[in-house]
């Protein structure tokens, strides 16, 4: 059986979906079954970051409502181990089906090594709805403030949930801004009470490859793109290293 891995954010701006798709395109890169699913219903924006908006893809409501199959998902042309299912357009995350939203996940788990659901950023339902299903939750967070209090709070909210399999990726980090609010990456763990998946640093290349419409990894093997295929080979049970600066 596949993981289903939750990709989470307390708030907007984090980078949770480049991030998402960096890790995803990473692990296929790696020759890995993956499949990624938008859950951002009505801000869907992970076929951007994975260079597939010229892709006709189906969403995820799609597949349950119309019996469609998982092998029908869009694959991507530069990684054929990779599909994708995108988020439907004219719905509510209240609105989806549950019981079928599982009974898909759970096929999915069969079909992929890995499975990752690209949540809203936030605590709603659709939030609610990802992480619900998920083995493993990544929490991505920047090095700010506010960041890493709702970092903590969504944390607590997953605690709740029983969610223990939970890692923060401290995403967007420069050493700048790491001065200029006296922090250590040491203490965003502290402060957000959860143990270190990764450290992403900021890179122009995320916003580069993305207008280029090009996979990071195809655009660089540098910064941002490095780390992820570093977070990828912990995902798979890997020793790698974590630059913490």
């Amino acid at each position: 059986m596949g993981e289903l891995i939750a990709v989470l954010s307390g708030k907007g701006g984090t980078g949770k979906t480049s991030l998402c798709a960096g890790i995803a395109t990473a692990l296929a890169q790696m020759g890995e079954k993956v499949l990624c699913i938008d859950c951002d219903i009505g801000l869907r924006n992970l076929d951007i970051s994975l260079a597939m908006s010229d892709v006709g893809a189906l969403s995820f409501v799609d597949m349950y409502r119309d019996g469609y199959q998982l092998s029908q998902a869009a694959t991507h042309r530069s990684y054929p181990t990779l599909s994708f299912l995108t988020a439907p357009v004219n719905l509510q995350a209240e609105d989806v089906d549950t019981q079928a939203f599982s009974d898909l996940l759970r096929q999915a788990r069969r079909e992929f090594s890995y499975v990752f659901l690209d949540a809203p950023a936030g605590l709603d339902a659709g939030f609610r709805l990802c992480a619900a299903y998920a083995d493993r939750v990544i929490l991505v967070t920047n090095p700010e403030p506010s960041a890493i209090r709702d970092a903590a709070r969504t944390g607590q909210t997953l605690e709740l949930m029983k969610k223990t399999q939970v890692r923060i990726v401290v995403n967007r980090v420069t050493n700048r801004l790491l001065e200029a609010t006296r922090r250590t990456i040491d203490d965003v763990m502290d402060e957000s009470g959860l143990p270190l998946l990764g450290v992403v640093p900021e890179d122009e290349s995320v916003t580069l490859a993305a207008a280029f419409e090009t996979p990071l990894l195809k655009y660089t093997r540098k910064g941002a793109s490095a780390a992820c295929t570093r977070i990828a080979k912990r995902i798979q049970g890997r020793w790698s290293p974590i630059p913490l600066r």
